[in-house]
């Protein structure tokens, strides 16, 4: 039986990844991050000399301080093929965790790519971002994991997922 395919997304720094290894290590999910893939191929290439970067893990770090320049580099990339690093994360991966771009979103569903969207919520503990780096939202979403409690409250709120899945 084929795994679903499933979008990971929400605001920086509420724990899409962590909810992405969970599925890994807890349920068999493979996942590939958006920044990652993204970041290698494009992001690094136009930034290192801008930012003097001497190597692609300090660009990726430094991803936080740069979101939407990360956001227009990679709505770019997919233009004008808005479901281009969708279908090449899909192609090897369960989840495309961290995808932001709505456009892009609604063209893989068009595509018949994604099986679930599933927004990854830390708003009690940690700040939303601006539209202009973020253009999917909570309401757009299939489920939502609430990550504002323990590391075994999150485990719950994805083992919730799996369930609903299944």
């Amino acid at each position: 039986m084929r795994k679903p395919k499933l979008v990971v997304t929400g605001f920086a720094r509420h724990g899409k990844d962590t909810v992405c290894e969970l599925l890994k290590e807890e349920h068999g999910f493979t996942f590939e991050s958006s920044s990652h893939l993204a970041g290698f191929k494009v992001v690094y290439p136009a930034l290192k000399h801008k930012y003097k970067y001497s190597s692609f893990e300090e660009c990726y770090k430094d991803r936080v301080n740069h979101r939407q320049e990360w956001f227009e580099l990679i709505k770019a990339y997919n233009t004008p093929d808005l479901a281009r690093l969708g279908r090449e994360i899909f192609q090897y991966y369960d989840i495309y965790c961290g995808l932001r771009n709505m456009n892009e979103l609604e063209t893989m569903i068009v595509e018949g790519l994604v099986d679930c969207i599933v927004w990854v919520d830390a708003s009690l503990r940690k700040k939303p971002e601006p539209s202009t780096s973020i253009t999917i939202t909570r309401n757009d979403c299939d489920f939502v994991v609430d990550n504002n409690g323990s590391l075994e409250d999150l485990r719950v709120e994805v083992q919730k997922l799996v369930e609903k899945l299944i």
